[in-house]
């Protein structure tokens, strides 16, 4: 039986969820050969993570489905004034007769709508809302690729999937386990040269700032380097790996404290030679890693190996690690949730 989507999706339980949407019948319609289809996703993720109360922490695109790591942000929304809301909503959705050329036409419009009490309310939970977020990634690409390849008919399958994300090394397992799916399934090498996901896109921004010196030390166990990436993705559209708000209160919200992007892509590098040799060397760094997150290489490689041997087809709805915190979502929900195989349950 379908569970209601509120049931699944509650910020109150927890604001990050692992959402997976497929093309029908599993087919390869992303895999244009241009690879626009896949690059206007990407664009289309940062436009929409700019805009709603809702932060992409990952994301991979496939040739027949996409992941997308998303951390809600409620609060955010209701501090927005009602011009505010219709402006971010015109960004996502741009009206057809308006010339946004003209920025005193654009202000005027704005000020106009914004007097609707009642559009603004619903716009404003629109702006905050997981299924719109995602109705809003997927809709308009549908409609453009069925432009493309001159058809009519349905491009992703009806229901996407979410799964929500309950601890912190849940959150660490499944950013890295999408970050390495082009690498499990043989498209790409190395996890920085897969096209398409959020490890590149972190990267290639440090590319660009000129600071993968300092990155690749970070990577290789160096503390200071491992310190010094701290501020390197403050000023990236991705929600960034380290949140430093206890060091800096003027930071970002970030998704691990004292876990730095260096560290991070050192923990990926290891996972993903793991995945495509099945053995990789471990660091003294690297061994500092999994203690401060309280768990061993062996746990760590048994859980990504059973998530990437399951390529898209995730079981279950909720992700911890522990056995107390599904104890406790089961109590409170008056539900029996299942565990499928270590660290994953259903319902």
């Amino acid at each position: 039986m379908t569970t209601a989507r509120r049931e699944l999706v509650d910020p109150t339980v927890t604001r990050w969820y692992h959402c997976i949407s497929r093309c029908v019948r599993a087919a390869f319609l992303m895999a244009d050969e241009k690879g626009d289809r896949k690059q206007w996703v990407e664009d289309r993720l940062k436009i929409l993570n700019d805009n709603f109360a809702v932060s992409v922490g990952g994301f991979a695109v496939l040739d027949s489905h996409l992941h997308v790591l998303c951390r809600l942000d409620p609060e955010a929304a209701k501090l927005w004034s009602a011009e505010e809301v219709v402006r971010r909503w015109i960004h996502v959705y741009p009206p057809k007769t308006l010339d946004f050329k003209d920025q005193d036409a654009v202000d005027t419009w704005i000020k106009h709508h914004a007097k609707d009490a009642k559009r603004v309310e619903t716009l404003r939970q629109r702006l905050a809302d997981l299924g719109w977020f995602m109705k809003s990634l997927k809709e308009p690409l549908a409609r453009m690729a069925n432009k493309a390849d001159g058809c009519r008919g349905t491009f992703w399958e009806a229901r996407y999937k979410s799964i929500a994300i309950l601890d912190d090394e849940a959150l660490l397992a499944t950013c890295a386990y999408i970050d390495l799916n082009i690498v499990a399934a043989g498209i790409a090498d190395t996890p920085e040269a897969s096209k398409h996901t959020s490890i590149k896109q972190r990267v290639d921004h440090v590319r660009r700032k000129g600071e993968l010196g300092t990155l690749r030390a970070a990577a290789s166990g160096s503390v200071p380097g491992s310190q010094a990436t701290g501020d390197l993705e403050q000023d990236h559209w991705l929600v960034p790996i380290e949140d430093r708000r206890v060091k800096d209160s003027q930071s970002r919200e970030g998704m691990l404290e004292t876990f730095s992007l260096g560290s991070y892509l050192m923990l990926v590098d290891y996972t993903g030679r793991l995945a495509r040799g099945g053995k990789a060397r471990m660091s003294s760094a690297l061994k500092d890693v999994f203690s401060r997150l309280e768990t061993n290489a062996e746990m760590w490689q048994h859980r990504l190996g059973r998530m990437l041997a399951s390529s898209s087809n995730l079981r279950g709805t909720f992700f911890a690690t522990g056995a107390n915190t599904i104890s406790v979502i089961a109590k409170e929900r008056n539900r029996q949730i299942i565990n499928l195989a270590p660290q994953v349950s259903s319902e």
